[in-house]
């Protein structure tokens, strides 16, 4: 029984923390490269505002030249005078990416300076001057033409009629039906014909986060007749020239020429007073005084002539009773880039834009996910399985390292940008940041989860991180940005490209960014982000965290079924086999899966060797018996590459039936392409068997791999270590994942090191990265053998040793195969024959052979060696054949130079007594130098088997 889930996730923990306290210099300088952008940002930014600071003192010392002028993007300190005329307007230096519509507003005289009879016009039907006490003077329009009965009829329906009071609850839109007008003192009103007592009208305004309704008073329009446009002309230039020049404004609001205008005709001519705009700033004030803190006041759009030419034209439409109508719903200005100033400072930060702070944010994805390739190309991640980690862990272990990682990165983000004064962080509220940051992060690690399945190497891994970062970087800036700021765009394409985390990201940043430098239509939000803003729909902050946490979800779900199953197709197939497996039986499976190739091979079963029957006998006897003293069975297991590009399928491995019992060493010899590497990868679950299957402990390896693994040991061909860990350190987290504790942890390290002569030298507490190549191989034994497992597979574990060393080592593992099952396959015969207490030998994908070293040596040697060693070029060699072939008839002469001669003699029939009487008699007759007699070894017998089995083959 191997380690709890808990034991494992200890095990793994202490591994990495060991590996990071390494790489504590990297880390520390990840986490604080923020500090890089900000210190950059931050450092310009006070550069500019000491110029800044220092331009304006001079500017204003020298008399003439201009003072540094400070802006406010928020619109909450703009430079407004009570006395002057205009309404709040934010500086044109102020960004504007999304202009607000405003309804159209027409200019009006303040009451004090409307049209009366003052002596100034001498028209009879002004009002009276008591008016202007009272605040209670209309706003005047003159209006002549030529046609005196058509202009009318024309201008009783200038202005519009309400009886009582109008409450709208629509958008600005609605507001076409209504004349709104402003005196230049920030009294907003409507103009109808006639006003009754108290009569309002009250429309929604949005200031910042808030919808607020806003009420404006009726004042009433008086239209007038007059004869002429020169009559008109000299009045209104008299009054101008006799008491308003100081002013700079008529009491009259407009005139309207209709000229020769008429049912079929529509001539027009429009005067209005043009001396005094909104947002004229007198460069000579020094400072901005402050707006007025009764309310929040509408910005006028003063499109005058606009909009009185729109009041009538909509006069003429009704008076031809067509039912048409042109509404003047609303105005809009160009969007604008601007210079961003807070609280009189400037912020380099929104003038950057969004995208070094999106790109800084992406920059752990690349380090996330070549991190989990690394162990995933060095097939580290495999290793620890095989030895027992579970999938749990290992991801619960990696996935709460990134998140610390991540939310370090980010704390030191925000700290730094906030010490350095960017408004980017200090004007958005923390609590908000933090949840929206951590969202993010969460989902840029499940991101880099998902995509290490399609990756298997770190170069590629790496450059396709960095590519994302720098193109959807950039996506979002041009691309995704436009879409936002675009009203008209629906909003559900919006949500579509969200799906891709940079630009969900992107849509962050930006939303922090346009709160903090609050815009325009929104000057009330120079607070930033706060918790109301969540349900703001024009953020969509609540629809982005929603997204983010969904496909954290997804993320996580799909990287775990392609982590665990390969590919979409493998988990389905694996599906559909666990439960024909469940419903038939495994062995039922196993005989479905056969493809027609092994099918053909099987059939020809009778041309096996005895040997390989026989075991094959015994593999079916103990199967259905479930004899428990066989560590491993292998039944019938084969194994099929499938062809691609039109090249025909690969037998790698065919139906190979193979029993190993507890307490020996099984040899799997075979040249090279014979199939051993592939039989070893699917008793290991490198692969998938294609047919038959193997039983590891009585679990099996189609079904059962999770729980083999707590039970094995595995010594691979290559090396699978960390760098960066001793040898100590690997035996502590391989042992810790075998269950062992405490003290029985420490003397089976002690040992392990011991037997491998690892304690030498300090060798133990070094890092593998300065191990020799024996050294990593003695390690990668030890690593097999710790925990007591009870198989153990060793591929070519005696390869680049030294004598000396590969002789400790056949000695270690002589020792430790008591009461457990090695699996070894090896290329030199001498360690096969000292270490395996049976062999089978595979070529062409199958078990050609399989017993104990002498018996191979009896079954398929069958001769000996006889090698006579006589004077070169005389006629003892003949003789030596002579007397060979009397002894042995059916002896053959294999090698002949420089009088050494070496013959193969059949054991059949042979005495050696006799061959040594006889070579001892001849001893006094023939000049014979030298002579011997060897037995068949293991090298000829491999080769022998490989010559027949390529032999049949051909035929």
């Amino acid at each position: 029984m191997g380690a709890s889930r808990l034991e494992q996730t200890d095990a793994l923990f202490r591994k990495n923390l060991v590996i990071q306290r390494r790489a504590c210099k990297t880390n520390c300088c990840l986490i604080l490269f923020p500090l890089a952008l900000c210190s950059v940002i931050g450092g310009l930014q006070i550069a500019i505002n000491h110029a800044s600071s220092q331009g304006g003192g001079g500017g204003g010392g020298g008399g003439g030249a201009t003072p540094a002028i400070r802006l406010d993007c928020s619109c909450s300190n703009v430079s407004v005078d009570e006395n002057a005329l205009g309404g709040i307007q934010c500086p044109d230096e102020c960004p504007l990416p999304r202009a607000p519509k405003w309804p159209p507003v027409v200019r009006t005289p303040s009451p004090e300076y409307r049209a009366v009879q003052d002596g100034l016009f001498p028209f009879a039907d002004l009002p009276d001057a008591s008016c202007r006490a009272e605040g209670s003077c209309p706003a005047t329009f003159l209006v002549t033409g030529d046609n005196h009965s058509f202009v009318g009829s024309v201008i009783d329906n200038i202005l519009p009629t309400h009886s009582s009071s109008v409450n709208l609850s629509a958008d600005v839109s609605a507001l076409s039906d209504f004349v709104l007008a402003d005196d230049g003192e920030f009294h907003q009103s409507f103009l109808q014909n006639k006003c009754s007592p108290n009569l309002t009208l009250s429309y929604p305004v949005q200031y910042g986060n808030n919808v607020v309704s806003q009420d404006v008073r009726c004042t009433e329009g008086l239209v007038l007749w007059r004869d002429s446009s020169r009559l008109i002309n000299d009045e209104l230039y008299g009054g101008y020239y006799q008491g308003n020049r100081n002013h700079k404004i008529d009491e009259i609001a407009a005139v309207y020429d209709f000229l020769s205008s008429d049912q079929s005709n529509f001539n027009l001519i429009i005067s209005y007073n043009s001396t005094n705009d909104y947002g004229v700033y007198d460069e000579s004030e020094q400072s901005i005084p402050v707006i007025n803190q009764a309310g929040p006041v509408q910005k006028p759009n003063l499109v005058q002539v606009p909009r009185l030419a729109n009041m009538a034209s909509n006069a003429y439409l009704h008076l031809k009773g067509n039912g048409l109508k042109m509404p003047f719903e609303f105005v809009k200005e160009m969007p604008r880039a601007a210079i961003p100033i807070h609280d009189g400072q400037f912020d380099l930060a929104p003038y950057i834009g969004q995208l070094p702070f999106v790109w800084t944010m992406e920059l752990l994805f690349p380090v996330i996910l070549t991190n989990l390739v690394y162990e995933r190309q060095n097939k580290l991640r495999i290793m620890m399985k095989m030895h027992g980690l579970g999938d749990l862990p290992y991801w619960t272990i990696s996935y709460c390292y990134f998140l610390l990682l991540s939310l370090l990165y980010v704390l030191s983000f925000v700290l730094f940008g906030s010490a350095l004064g960017l408004t980017f962080f200090r004007q958005n509220n923390y609590g908000m940041q933090f949840i929206f940051y951590f969202a993010y992060m969460n989902l840029q690690i499940s991101f880099a989860f998902l995509m290490t399945t399609y990756f298997s190497s770190v170069r590629t891994a790496t450059v396709t991180g960095y590519l994302y970062i720098f193109v959807s970087g950039l996506l979002s800036q041009f691309m995704f940005r436009p879409y936002v700021e675009d009203s008209n765009i629906s909003r559900i394409w919006i949500t579509l490209m969200e799906l891709l985390p940079a630009f969900s990201l992107y849509r962050i940043v930006y939303e922090f960014s346009r709160f903090a430098q609050a815009q325009p239509e929104n000057y009330m939000a120079s607070s930033g982000i706060q918790w109301a803003d969540m349900t703001n729909p024009e953020s969509g902050l609540a629809g982005v965290l929603t997204i983010m946490a969904v496909e954290w979800l997804l993320f996580l779900l799909f990287a775990f079924y392609l982590d665990h199953f390969r590919s979409y197709k493998d988990g389905i197939r694996k599906a559909a086999a666990l439960v024909r497996s469940r419903i038939h039986g495994n062995h039922s499976e196993a005989a479905q899966q056969q493809n027609v190739q092994l099918q053909e091979f099987r059939a020809s079963i009778q041309l096996e060797r005895t040997d390989v029957l026989k075991e094959r006998e015994i593999v079916e006897l103990i199967s259905k018996e479930s004899d428990r003293s066989y560590s491993v069975i292998c039944d019938n297991l084969g194994k099929v590459y499938r062809g691609k590009d039109g090249n025909a399928d690969k037998i790698a491995v065919r139906g190979i039936s193979i029993s190993m019992s507890r307490g020996q060493c099984f040899g799997v010899l075979g040249p090279n392409g014979a199939g051993k590497t592939t039989l070893i990868n699917m008793l290991t679950g490198f692969c998938k068997p294609t047919s038959g299957t193997a039983y590891v402990q009585g679990m099996d390896i189609r079904f059962d791999m999770d729980r083999i693994y707590t039970g094995i040991g595995v010594c691979p061909q290559d090396d699978l270590l960390w760098e960066s860990l001793t040898g100590r350190e690997h035996l502590l987290f391989y042992g810790r994942l075998k269950k062992l504790k405490a003290a029985a942890l420490f003397e089976a390290i002690e040992q392990s090191l011991r037997s491998m002569h690892l304690l030498a030298g300090g060798v133990a507490d070094k890092l593998v990265g300065k191990y020799s190549g024996g050294m990593k191989r003695r390690l990668s034994v030890a690593i097999s053998l710790i925990g007591d497992p009870k198989v153990v597979y060793m591929d070519e574990p005696s390869s680049g040793l030294d004598p000396a060393s590969r002789k400790n080592l056949w000695k270690a593992v002589k020792s430790a195969k008591q009461d457990r099952t090695i699996v070894l396959t090896t290329h030199s015969m001498e360690e096969a024959d000292v270490l395996c207490d049976r062999i089978g030998i595979i070529a062409n994908g199958s078990l050609q052979c399989i017993g104990s070293s002498k018996e191979l040596k009896d079954r398929y040697g069958g001769s000996c060696l006889l090698t006579v060693t006589t004077p070169a070029g005389g006629q003892e060699e003949e003789e030596v054949e002579r007397l060979v072939q009397s002894i042995s008839p059916a002896a053959n002469r294999v090698y002949r130079v420089s009088g050494t001669q070496k013959f193969e003699m059949p054991k059949r029939g042979m005495k050696i007594s006799a061959v040594f009487q006889a070579m001892e008699q001849a001893k006094s007759s023939l000049d014979i130098v030298a002579w011997g007699l060897a037995d068949t070894t293991l090298e000829d017998v491999f080769v022998r088997v490989a010559k027949q089995t390529d032999m049949s083959t051909v035929t």
